[in-house]
């Protein structure tokens, strides 16, 4: 077989291309279809294991799986596929404003990374077109999914994500803006404008989305568009806040949830820090339908101050720990963050996070870089060459009484992704001074009062038995969740649209 493609460009970037997509996964997957995801290459610190091929072209070895975008991830899941490294062949996860680290097939390649960003279009593009065609010849849609924009002029010449994909796979594209920003028409005609002829022929519709108010006010500018560009606009998909999808790069707006989330008066508030290089952030996207609980950004000592001593304070996971813990320092984050720990707040770190909360980190081989931890947990960090990425299944042993204890004896399904191995501090520990080993292999601590809990494996939030150990709550499923974007789509694109794009 091979596969129709259906891709969705952006005007922007956050215009909606991620939702947009998961939700045509699940839609084209409910008519009985075989369908996949695809994004040629990806941009982001939100990452998930999946299974690695057997070999890798181009890639270091390492251990255990390979790294894929998030959205990607979500995007397999919602076609009822397997997720896998072709879904996102190529990742790139930004580790400063001028480096990023380079995944290619699952695994971090060294080779890539130390080559100027412009230099490796060619280099990659042959794989990129390889993991596609694959995936058409064994599916009946492809689902595809663009980055920033198309019309990016200073990136059309070595342009690997959106046109040059669309125009390998003869994609039916849909070009999507965020009317909530402003802007929409003009932002959809310049980018039209800006292709060139054959380009624009890939085009089969325009949408608006996060639309607040009256449909019927946007006339007479959809068809005024039409009249220029010859493009019909086939949906405007209203603003909708609480679909449940990770936002697209895990950042959450704070906009649109009231006090509980909107659930009611607010019982417990839960702050990550947001720090620059801030990472898996998609992890906590359950945290927001608990009733009770506000989920809040901490950027600045004021935001932790007025915190009760029953908030809890998250450092989550960070690409570049000990930029981010620099960065916290500046901030005044970390008096505010010892101050809350020592009032007996609960204070949680994970992966990155739990790095940050031990004694010290040690970069011998000058992976992430040599930095003072906050001294919260008596453990030491020493990041090591080969990145650990696996998934894991660990249960927690005793944990001492405070906002963890309900967690003993939890089994947890999460996953890794780390440079850094940790392990006690072996002065502190000869002087007495013991961090308490709550999982197996390293992978949780706690500090002797049980407020502090540093935990290695992602997705602590994504348990259902976890959630219902620490709020009495539950959160929907994914499969509703999926099913709920795609009753979205199918409720407001112009009648036979969707199927037209596989015809």
């Amino acid at each position: 077989m091979t596969a129709r493609c259906v891709m969705v460009l952006g005007t922007s970037s956050g215009a909606g291309k991620s939702w947009l997509a998961t939700a045509l996964c699940r839609w084209y997957a409910r008519q009985g279809l075989r369908v996949a995801p695809f994004k040629a290459q990806n941009m982001s610190n939100n990452a998930r294991v999946v299974a690695l091929p057997d070999r890798a072209p181009g890639a270091d070895a390492g251990s255990g799986g390979g790294e894929i975008g998030s959205a990607q991830y979500f995007q397999a899941l919602a076609a009822r596929a397997r997720p896998e490294v072709r879904h996102n062949p190529l990742l790139l996860k930004p580790e400063r404003d001028t480096h990023s680290q380079v995944v290619l097939l699952g695994r971090v390649s060294a080779e890539l990374t130390a080559l100027p960003w412009r230099g490796r279009s060619e280099r990659v593009w042959p794989v990129l077109a390889q993991a596609l065609d694959t995936l058409r010849a064994e599916n009946d849609v492809v689902v595809i999914e663009g980055a920033g924009s198309p019309a990016e002029i200073n990136l059309m010449a070595s342009d690997i994500v959106n046109l040059r994909v669309a125009r390998h796979a003869g994609a039916r594209c849909l070009l999507v803006a965020d009317i909530d920003r402003g802007g929409a028409f003009a932002h959809l005609y310049g980018t039209w404008a800006l292709l060139s002829e054959a380009d624009r022929a890939l085009l089969r519709g325009f949408v608006l989305n996060k639309f607040r108010g009256d449909v019927a006010l946007l006339a007479p500018a959809p068809a005024q568009l039409e009249a220029l560009t010859g493009v019909p606009t086939v949906a405007t998909l209203p603003m909708w806040r609480g679909h449940g999808l990770p936002e697209e790069d895990g950042m959450f707006d704070e906009r649109g949830h009231g006090p509980g989330n909107g659930q009611g008066t607010v019982l417990r508030t839960v702050a990550v820090v947001a720090y620059p290089r801030i990472s898996n952030l998609d992890e906590f996207q359950p945290l927001k339908n608990i009733p009770g609980l506000r989920l809040a950004w901490a950027r600045e000592a004021a935001d932790l101050a007025s915190l009760a001593v029953s908030d809890w304070v998250v450092l989550p996971g960070s690409k570049h720990t000990s930029g981010d813990l620099a960065w916290l320092r500046a901030q005044g984050l970390d008096g505010a963050i010892a101050a809350h720990a020592a009032r007996g707040g609960a204070v949680l770190g994970v992966c990155g996070g739990l790095q940050m909360l031990g004694e010290a980190l040690i970069d011998p081989h000058g992976i992430d870089g040599n930095a003072p931890g906050l001294g919260l947990l008596p453990l030491v960090t020493l990041f090591e060459p080969d990145k650990t990425v696996r998934h894991r299944s660990a249960r927690f042993g005793a944990l001492a009484g405070g906002a963890w204890v309900a967690l003993s004896g939890l089994a947890l399904d999460g996953y890794e992704i780390h440079h850094g191995q940790t392990a006690e501090h072996p002065a502190m520990a000869a002087a007495g001074q013991r961090a308490r080993a709550v999982m197996a292999d390293g992978l949780a601590w706690q500090n002797d009062a049980g407020n502090v809990l540093g935990l290695y494996l992602h997705g602590l939030f994504e348990s259902p038995r976890a959630l219902q150990a620490l709020f009495g709550a539950h959160a929907p499923t994914l499969d509703s969740v999926f099913d709920g974007l795609a009753d979205r789509i199918d409720a407001h694109f112009a009648p036979g649209v969707l199927r037209s794009l596989i015809e």
